[in-house]
């Protein structure tokens, strides 16, 4: 799974408006087959929008200096 930038979370939004319009245009149609197909692409543009709220919602692990390994002579 591809990795969302946070900044183009608005055209995220876009997208599952627009995956919402078109399911509702295909079921009108009775175009079962698109229904699925776009259905499908709709559940992961949501996924991928939870994530994206989830990751930015919780904290990163702060970051550890582990120091420089010395190494010893034998």
């Amino acid at each position: 799974m591809l990795r969302v930038d946070p900044r183009l979370r608005g055209r995220l939004i876009d997208i599952i408006h627009n995956l919402n319009d078109r399911v509702a245009e295909a079921k009108t149609n009775g175009w079962l087959g698109d229904v699925e197909g776009l259905q499908i692409s709709l559940d992961a543009a949501k996924t991928k929008l939870r994530g994206l709220d989830r990751a930015s919602t919780t904290e990163r692990p702060a970051l550890k200096n582990l120091g420089i390994p010395v190494i010893r002579q034998s």
